[in-house]
């Protein structure tokens, strides 16, 4: 069974971090810069939330700019996570039950990366095709029975 140590290898241990009193503008300019959907909000080395472009659409469409609001007012504070052991099922499940694709990784109090939905969906593909290749190996290897009888 898939876990979440295990796509967070393959992913890599590259993370973007933010302080909640950051300015959206800053975070809107870093997200574009480094082309990600998200960023872990850290105060004191401590997870305090998650900013996502969703977070994001909504203040704009209900304040226009960013303007000088910081990601403290917008951002989630209470954010779904998992920890290394979770399972890849589970991680799924709880991506569609929350409407969340971003989902930190804790092991105890120490983040341990970001899994996406994207993450999630290419370690899938990835499982999908060992397995495709591995029952392929195995139907070609299928052993025959031999046509005459085995002699005493």
């Amino acid at each position: 069974m898939l876990k979440v140590s295990e796509i967070l290898r393959v992913k890599g241990h590259t993370l973007y971090t933010a302080s909640p009193d950051m300015p959206v503008s800053q975070a809107v300019q870093t997200m574009s810069e480094q082309d990600i959907g998200s960023l872990v909000i850290m105060e004191f080395g401590t997870l305090t939330g998650m900013l996502t472009f969703r977070e994001i659409i909504r203040h704009m469409h209900a304040h226009g700019a960013a303007g000088e609001t910081t990601i403290r007012s917008i951002m989630d504070d209470a954010p779904v996570s998992v920890s290394p052991n979770t399972s890849a099922d589970e991680v799924q499940r709880l991506m569609l039950e929350k409407h969340a694709r971003y989902i930190p990784v804790m092991d105890g109090p120490t983040l341990m990366g970001v899994i996406s939905f994207y993450d999630m969906a290419q370690a899938i593909v990835a499982a999908q095709q060992f397995e495709n290749n591995m029952l392929k190996a195995y139907i070609r290897d299928w052993p025959t029975e031999s046509a005459e009888p085995a002699k005493s």
